[in-house]
């Protein structure tokens, strides 16, 4: 009986162990291949340099256009994980300093960004997925209305068009709670 039990903590121990083996180069093989930037990371450093932006927003449906100019400069960090970039111009006649963070998570198989802005004083986060067919990035998420301190919910599209401009479209909800064109920009590198 002794021998039977002594035999089977042998055997135990051993799978035990084989396993643990070939399940820790499993994970340091997917830990790589996580930390490892990829081919969505280049595409992000298509992003990097300094670029020239046309915003158009509107404050409801239907109303009037407003248009500013803005600078923005996009610096890849972190060994090319991730796209930093910088914005600086005038919105309503006012200073407008901005910034996003942008990266692909290689496990998650997302897109993920946050952007902040001297216009508040919340984070929007978004995660999105890559369409090869139309070469777009398309971002849902939530941020905060100030006016209702409530969440709602936004969308983003941007788009890297054939020549080398980039549009991004920016979608929310309206006073009705339907979802309205808020902005669009067009950033040409410089």
């Amino acid at each position: 009986m002794k021998n039977s039990i002594f035999t089977f903590i042998v055997l135990f121990a051993a799978a035990v162990f084989c396993s643990n083996s070939y399940s820790q180069d499993d994970n340091m093989k997917k830990w790589m291949d996580y930390m490892t930037p990829s081919d969505m990371h280049k595409m992000l450093a298509k992003g990097t340099g300094s670029w020239n932006m046309k915003t158009t927003f509107w404050m409801a449906p239907g109303s009037e256009p407003m248009v500013s100019e803005a600078t923005a400069t996009g610096e890849m960090v972190m060994d090319g994980r991730y796209l930093i970039s910088k914005v600086k111009g005038n919105m309503m006649g006012m200073p407008f300093d901005g910034m996003s963070v942008e990266g692909y998570d290689n496990a998650a198989k997302l897109f993920m960004t946050t952007w902040i802005d001297n216009m508040g004083t919340g984070i929007m986060y978004m995660t999105g997925k890559w369409e090869e067919s139309s070469k777009t990035i398309n971002y849902t998420g939530k941020t905060v209305d100030p006016m209702t301190a409530n969440w709602i919910d936004v969308r983003q599209v941007v788009t890297f068009n054939s020549d080398g401009t980039t549009t991004m479209l920016m979608y929310g909800p309206g006073p009705d709670g339907k979802e309205f064109k808020t902005m669009e920009i067009l950033s040409t590198k410089q």
